[in-house]
């Protein structure tokens, strides 16, 4: 790798498998340290496995095989207080924080009248709330150390086009999406730099167990609208790797003057 992160600090929730540990990997194998937060434990509604302690200290096993740190705390993103006790030890351990990629959240297929409160809140808590307290937990320590910085969340392409049978999921990401380009404007003075990445379908965990059945069922309810989000390549959905790829190119300084953008990594499904 380039080594174009030497010297830079990353905070990454949802970090012990999927996106979060391709996140981890590729921006270490770029010369970044590393701070990994997850939850390594149940997820309220949704039907695929949860990630385990034993995910998360495979991420750090990868980060360390790459020459760099890695800091790790099984923390829940909607505990605010327990975000910052992990952020704050990593710039203990560091010495810095350049940027942070607010990737943890949940998925759960319902149609809208399957919905309950508690998956609704579930959905919004974790997406929504979660990705807030992220940047909360670890921006003012970048903006501290007054060299600028970068902020990526882990939208969806469901946060630029709707997401069939996933009002809730489609809700919080279009939410991450207005949240980052609020942040941009605010952030700007201090040269800290805020985008969202949007991918379309990814090959992680979030896509086994009985989510396939659960996303079969939802579609059979209204079949034409099983093409809403077809992709144009022939591939028909990416890798982890792909996606971590362009979160390091925001956290690079190739892409200084990127900020307040969606960036769409889908195939080109969210373009019709």
């Amino acid at each position: 790798m380039s080594g174009r992160l030497n010297g830079k600090v990353a905070f990454i929730t949802g970090a012990a498998r999927g996106q979060g540990r391709a996140h981890a990997v590729r921006l270490a194998s770029e010369g970044a340290d590393i701070i990994a937060v997850d939850l390594a434990g149940p997820l309220p509604q949704v039907q695929y496995e949860s990630a385990t302690p034993d995910d998360l200290a495979e991420t750090a096993r990868l980060v360390e095989q790459t020459g760099r740190g890695i800091v790790t705390a099984q923390t829940d993103t909607r505990d605010l207080d327990g975000l910052r006790k992990a952020v704050q030890e990593g710039v203990e351990t560091f010495g810095r924080l350049d940027a942070i990629v607010a990737n943890a959240g949940i998925c759960v297929p319902e149609t809208w009248d399957e919905i309950t409160p508690e998956s609704f809140r579930d959905v919004m808590d974790i997406n929504v709330t979660g990705t807030w307290n992220t940047v909360v937990a670890g921006a003012q320590q970048i903006i501290d150390g007054g060299r600028g910085g970068s902020i990526v969340l882990i939208s969806s392409a469901a946060g630029l086009k709707p997401q069939p049978f996933m009002v809730h999921y489609t809700a919080s990401k279009h939410a991450v999406t207005g949240m980052a380009r609020a942040l941009a404007a605010e952030f700007g003075k201090h040269s800290v730099r805020v985008n969202s990445v949007h991918p379309g379908a990814v090959d992680t965990p979030m896509g086994g167990g009985d989510m396939v059945n659960g996303l079969r069922r939802v579609f059979a309810t209204n079949p034409q609208l099983t093409q809403m989000n077809a992709p144009f390549l022939p591939e028909g959905h990416a890798e982890p790797e792909d996606i971590a790829a362009t979160v390091s190119w925001l956290i690079s300084d190739d892409a200084r003057f990127v900020t307040g953008a969606q960036i769409a990594v889908d195939l080109g499904s969210t373009q019709y």
